[in-house]
């Protein structure tokens, strides 16, 4: 039996040539994708600003410990691929390369100070 970890993932990226209606539906939904909104999630949480510049998702993905975390960084950026798609209606929303950032947090070390 395979061990599972749970990893915390990190998905930034830029926008790219935004149709005008995926710009406005961004736009309108600016408020819920701001800095106070983000979470780690299975679904992501997706964040960015008025600017329409960057962009990132925050996931938690539980995947096979053997796999590492090149898996669960591939995982959570096809959720994000998926989403960005999505997002803009028919069209989707265009974007740049992704780049992830992997935290496993099976095996993160807690330091607490002594008393």
């Amino acid at each position: 039996m395979t061990t599972q970890h749970t990893y915390r993932v990190i998905v930034r990226g830029t926008f790219h040539n935004l149709a005008d209606g995926a710009r406005a539906r961004l736009l309108d939904e600016v408020e819920e994708h701001g800095l106070g909104q983000m979470r780690f999630t299975p679904e992501g949480s997706l964040t960015y600003d008025r600017g329409l510049r960057h962009f990132s998702f925050r996931f938690v993905v539980v995947s096979d410990a053997d796999d590492g975390e090149e898996m669960a960084a591939a995982l959570a950026e096809d959720r994000a691929e998926t989403a960005l798609r999505a997002l803009g209606g028919g069209a989707g929303v265009g974007f740049g390369e992704l780049r992830s950032s992997v935290t496993d947090m099976d095996t993160m070390k807690i330091n607490r100070k002594g008393r």
